[in-house]
This record gives C-alpha cells, sequence and structure tokens, in this order.
C-alpha cells in the first residue's frame, strides 16, 4: 500500500512517496522479557547485563545503572536475549516511549519485562525508526495506543499495528547519519555539562574546606577566614509601598536556591494586602514559608523595583565585610540549607515559616571581601561557561526537534 506522503524537509537526491508500513510486518521480532526467577537477589555485578527501563534513557542505552545475570540466567530467558541494532522501547510506567538502538559495541544481553525489542526485518535501518518513534509524531503515536485502566502500558498487538511510513533504505540511512551526527554534537555538549558541573563542585568543595586560597594582586596571602553571624553584614530594608491600582511586577522565589522569577502582570485585584515590598538589585530575599526548601535568591537586574509581600523580607549587604556575589555561592552549600530547615519549624508546606530572627544568627565562615570576590570572580566565571554550553545544549535539543518535525511523515 502506497501513499504520496513526503516529508517536509528531505536531502535533494531523493524523490518519490514514502510507503506505510505496520511496525509488525517489517520486524523479525517484537517482545519483552520477564523478571528472573528469584527476583533482584540474582543481579550481579558482572556477568550478562540486564537491561531495565532506567536503562533507556537520553535516547541512548545508559550503562551506569546496570545489573547482571548469570549466563545459567541468560539461556533460561533466551526469547529475549538482546543484540547489536535492536530498537528498545519502554512500554510501561513513567518512562513508557523512551526508546534506543542498541550499539554496534554491545556483545550481548537480556531485557525484563517494562523494556520491549525490536528486531527490525533485514532492508530496514534501526536508527531511522528509533528517530521517528523518538518525534514528536511518533511519541503521540506510542501514546494513543497505550491500554489499561490507567492507559499506562504498550501491548505488543498494540506495537505491532504501528504504522510507519517508511522511504528506500537508502534515504533511511542518510536520515540515520545525519541525525546521528547531531546526537553525537548533543551528547558532546552534554558531557562538557557534567564536566563542568563535576568541575565547579569539586573546586567549591575545596575553596570553603580553604583547601584553595586566593592571594592579593601582588601574590600576598589574605588573613585567615573569619565566623560571622549574618546580623554582622546584613541589613534588613523593608521599603513598603501602597499596592498598586494597575498591573505590576511581581517577584518570586524558586525553591533548591534557583533564583528569581517574575510576573510582569500581577493583578492587585487578587492580592488581599494594602501595602507590598519593593526590592532592588543586589538585595538578598528569602521566603520565610519555603526557607526550608532553599528560597532564598539575589535579586537581578531585571527585578529591580519588584515588589514582593511580607513574607519575603529583604535585606541589603555592608558591602565592606560581604560581597554579594560571593554570598550567592554560601547560601546554595548543604550546611547553609540545613540551618535554614532549622529555623523553619513545624510541619510541611506552608506551616514551616522561617524565624527572622534566627535567620540573622545563621553563623558561617568569611574570607576578607578582597578575597571573596576573587572568589565570585573565579565561580562566576565557570557559571558563565556553564551557561554558555546549556543554551548550546538547549539550542542543539530544539534544533534536532525541528528537524524529526520536518524529516518524518
Amino acid at each position: 500500500m502506497k501513499t504520496m506522503n513526503t516529508p517536509t524537509l528531505r536531502f535533494k537526491e531523493f524523490s518519490g512517496a514514502w510507503e506505510v508500513k505496520k511496525l509488525g510486518d517489517i520486524s523479525s521480532k517484537i517482545g519483552s522479557g520477564s523478571t528472573p526467577t528469584g527476583g533482584a537477589e540474582v543481579y550481579q555485578t558482572f556477568g550478562i547485563p540486564f537491561i531495565r527501563s532506567q536503562n533507556v534513557n537520553n535516547e541512548c542505552l545508559n550503562l551506569k545503572d546496570l545489573v547482571y545475570i548469570s549466563e545459567e540466567i541468560n539461556n533460561q530467558m533466551k526469547g529475549s536475549i538482546v543484540k547489536a541494532n535492536d530498537v528498545l522501547l519502554n512500554i510501561t510506567g513513567a518512562s513508557i516511549g523512551r526508546t534506543c538502538v542498541v550499539p554496534l559495541d554491545f556483545d550481548t544481553g537480556n531485557v525484563n519485562q517494562h523494556v520491549c525489542i525490536i528486531r527490525l526485518s533485514e532492508g530496514y535501518e534501526p536508527r531511522f525508526f528509533h528517530s521517528y518513534l523518538s518525534s514528536e509524531r511518533g511519541q503521540k503515536s506510542v501514546l494513543s495506543f497505550q491500554v489499561g485502566s490507567g492507559r499506562e502500558g504498550l501491548n505488543f498487538q498494540a506495537i505491532r499495528s504501528f504504522k510507519i511510513y517508511s522511504p528506500t533504505l537508502l534515504e533511511q540511512t542518510k536520515i540515520a547519519n545525519f541525525l546521528t551526527t547531531v546526537d553525537e554534537k548533543i551528547a558532546q555538549l552534554s558531557q562538557t555539562a557534567q564536566l563542568l558541573t563535576d568541575y565547579k563542585k569539586g573546586v567549591m568543595q575545596q575553596i570553603f574546606s580553604q583547601q584553595l586560597r586566593f592571594k592579593d594582586d601582588d601574590g600576598r596571602e589574605f588573613a585567615e577566614w573569619e565566623e560571622k553571624s549574618l546580623e554582622a553584614f546584613l541589613i534588613p530594608e523593608f521599603r513598603e509601598v501602597e499596592k498598586p491600582k494597575g498591573l505590576y511586577l511581581a517577584i518570586g522565589i524558586r525553591s533548591h536556591c534557583k533564583g528569581t522569577f517574575q510576573r510582569p502582570d500581577a493583578d492587585p485585584e487578587k492580592n488581599a494586602m494594602d501595602n507590598l515590598f519593593q526590592v532592588k538589585e543586589k538585595d538578598l530575599i528569602v521566603n520565610i514559608t519555603f526557607a526550608w526548601e532553599g528560597a532564598i535568591a539575589i535579586v537581578k537586574k531585571e527585578d529591580d523595583g519588584g515588589l514582593v509581600s511580607h513574607r519575603f523580607p529583604t535585606y541589603v549587604f555592608n558591602e565592606e565585610i560581604s560581597n554579594y556575589k560571593f554570598f550567592q555561592y554560601v547560601f546554595i552549600r548543604p550546611r547553609f540549607r540545613e540551618q535554614l530547615d532549622l529555623i523553619s519549624p513545624g510541619g510541611a508546606g506552608r506551616n514551616r515559616v522561617m524565624s527572622k530572627k534566627d535567620f540573622l544568627k545563621i553563623k558561617c565562615e568569611l574570607p576578607c571581601v578582597e578575597e571573596q570576590t576573587k572568589i565570585a570572580n573565579f565561580l562566576t566565571a565557570i557559571d558563565d561557561k556553564i551557561n554558555h554550553n546549556q543554551t548550546q545544549l538547549d539550542a542543539m535539543k530544539q534544533y534536532k526537534a525541528g528537524l524529526l518535525q520536518q524529516m518524518f511523515v
């Protein structure tokens, strides 16, 4: 059966219609495995790789969290042995629809009941069909075939009935090779992101344990770090203003030290308070309701003039003692987060309110302000590299998503 469907984006040397195929008609195997007799107790630290749904992630076979089974058990589960070039598809749970191709250098393995093996017949490129299944169109198709009361799984009959538009093997391979190049760039950027993150974590541990010290511009040692309470350099400053009559810029704080966010069209009618408080760039602000969850941040330039409620106390820095850029690396540390938790008694959620009095009693070790500045500049440079790499990674992922949207029917 042929259709005149062709993709929006196509290599110029190809023309003609793509054929619609049922996955079951172009596969020599569609099936999954099972949990070995004895359950998790039979897993080993070496042997035959046993692939679970968590190993099918980020469109690749992730071998970091891998368990193994004995060769004897593998032989008892011959029907679910995995080979190179198999397409793996998660068919249950929250990871349903995640897919990958088993790499060519993979020797042998097995899968559990949550992972489906799709072994394509000769003349079909596994990477092409994996890319289709990973595309927005492919994912919609996969999810539309979920079964069960909670639509939480895929059965083999549904998988076999998947309809996929397929070009010639030559065009499949051309598309697959091109998308593989894009995936390699994404993998490189992802690896760089992890390396930079690990490097930052390592140097921060060295800096705050004082194993790594900076020197002044003349090469001389700075003074020893001193323990200070926050009240020694944080000055409460509450800029109370009348609630605007029209829409206004509201500032919020993300949990887990993820910074501020904006609501530029906040409606005063939805705020019962008569007065609000204005924030300024470089302020330290805390959400006393969720301080225990790391809702603390430095006000950014673009937040300047925004408004918060009385639950967001604001503080300015005594710049002779502390650099605000340095302090943003202090409050993300686990020890500081633990202290925020301790001074926020009560139950979960809005029943846990931070004591503003106890907040200023929190102690931390600080170097002199000159060393703080050098540390802040050093760590900021690493953050800039991390952010630049993340921007490139996001752009490449978006580029790939656009390709997948246009290169498949």
